[in-house]
Parts: C-alpha cells; sequence; structure tokens
C-alpha cells in the first residue's frame, strides 16, 4: 500500500506539472492534491493486493485442476497476448471519444515492454518457469485491476495513466517478493521441524 501511495503521489504530481487540467483542486492546491494522491494510492495498494492474491488463489486452482504446468503457463501466455490485443482494440474503437490517436498502440506496446522486463527479471532471480506467470500477472491482473479507468464514460488518458502505473508498480512489488517470503516461511518451516540434539 505504501508503494501504491508513492507512485501514484508522483505519477499524479508529474501528470498535474505537465497538464494543469489535472488535479483536484488546481495546481495551487499542490499540497492537498499530493495528500489526496498519496490516498489514492493507498486504494490503488490494496486493490493491487486483492488481485495478487486472486491471482494466487487461481494459480493454485488451475494447476490443481490442470495436473500439468505447461498447459497452465500455455493457457497464461496466451490469455496475456489477448488481453494485450483486447485493450488495443477497446482503445482504438474509443479514440475519437478519447481524443487521442496514439493510445491505442503505445499503452499495450509499454505494458508489454514493461512486464517482460519484470518477467525477465523474476527468472534470473528463481528460474525460468515463472517467467509465463509473471507476465501474465503484470499484464492480465494489472489489465482486469485497471479496467475501470480503461473504459467507460470517464475515460480518459491521465485516467489510464494514472491506475495503471500504480498497479502495475505494486503488481512488480509484489511478485518480485514473493520468493523471498516463501524462502523465509520454509526456512521457518524446516527450523521448527528440526528435532532438537540430544
Amino acid at each position: 500500500m505504501a508503494i501504491g501511495a508513492v507512485v501514484t503521489t508522483i505519477v499524479g504530481s508529474l501528470m498535474q506539472w505537465t497538464d494543469r487540467s489535472f488535479g483536484f483542486v488546481g495546481v495551487e492546491a499542490a499540497g492537498f492534491n499530493a495528500g489526496m494522491m498519496a490516498l489514492v494510492g493507498l486504494l490503488f495498494g490494496a486493490f493491487s493486493q486483492m488481485g495478487f492474491f486472486s491471482y494466487l488463489t487461481l494459480n493454485y486452482i488451475a494447476l490443481s485442476v490442470l495436473r500439468r504446468g505447461y498447459l497452465w503457463n500455455a493457457l497464461q501466455a496466451y490469455t496475456a497476448l489477448f488481453a494485450l490485443g483486447g485493450i488495443g482494440y477497446l482503445l482504438y474503437q474509443d479514440r475519437t471519444s478519447l481524443n487521442n490517436d496514439w493510445i491505442f498502440w503505445v499503452l499495450p506496446l509499454g505494458l508489454a515492454i514493461g512486464a517482460y522486463g519484470v518477467a525477465y527479471y523474476k527468472s534470473k532471480l528463481t528460474n525460468n518457469n515463472a517467467f509465463i506467470p509473471t507476465l501474465f500477472l503484470q499484464i492480465v491482473v494489472t489489465v482486469i485491476e485497471s479496467w475501470k479507468a480503461l473504459q467507460g464514460e470517464g475515460a480518459n488518458v491521465n485516467a489510464m495513466v494514472f491506475m495503471i502505473v500504480p498497479m502495475f508498480a505494486c503488481n512488480a512489488y509484489q511478485i518480485l517478493l514473493l520468493h523471498r517470503l516463501v524462502r523465509k516461511e520454509q526456512t521457518a518451516d524446516s527450523a521448527s521441524n528440526a528435532k532438537p540434539a540430544v
């Protein structure tokens, strides 16, 4: 949640300085805006946690049902590609209402490049089996969490950037931290199960 608050405040402040119309009560109330953005970022962080735990539950159930990891990985890879294409198509259809002719290809491309970077780093930290699940989390789960900003009457480029960047950062932080937490838990379990020396 702290990551969400910090990233949202930074992104919101940058957007406010570059676009005078962005902000809650104008540039003159920058301190109030930063406080409000931090509160919104806390909500983004909490929402990201819910999405992350939902993905972990889905991952556990899918591996139990499919019983073959490569099937689940193939399904995740296909879904990630489909989500990128779907976002591009959705934004292309709404390009006139968004008054933007480039977001429909920049957003999916940026999301794909960012997700690839996080997945590559995660696979370097752990193993190659983590690449596809990380890619899925960074693309599909981020899109689901940010869906409200991507469509609807209030959809605009500022809202998309303001919501997607913090969600992406929170998801990246959680997935990159996961193996350390699991390792600590396994070490604690093995230490508690160790027999005392006689």
